[in-house]
């Protein structure tokens, strides 16, 4: 997730930047969209992935300790998963 981080400064050049309140409002209201994970980055960044049951949108978003939310990337076909690890000892 690391490799993630870097495309932030990158993303707030292209203006796909805005304070966190207004992107997480129009992820809700336009997407139906509400966080369904979340991470912490190098130097205090938040990871959050942002994803709606109902059409299967996602959003990736990092959000600076500055409050600044960029996003990161998005798509469809959405799933949530609870894998389980393989055993210690297994060969998997």
């Amino acid at each position: 997730m690391a490799a993630l981080f870097p495309v932030t400064a990158r993303a707030e050049t292209l203006r796909n930047c805005a304070p966190r309140d207004v992107v997480v409002e129009r992820l809700a209201g336009g997407y139906g969209e509400s966080r369904q994970s979340i991470g912490l980055g190098p130097q205090g960044a938040v990871m959050e992935v942002f994803a709606s049951s109902a059409t299967g949108t996602w959003t990736i978003t990092v959000t600076s300790p500055s409050g600044v939310t960029c996003l990161i990337a998005s798509g469809q076909s959405f799933e949530a998963l609870h894998e389980v690890l393989p055993a210690e000892d297994s060969d998997a």
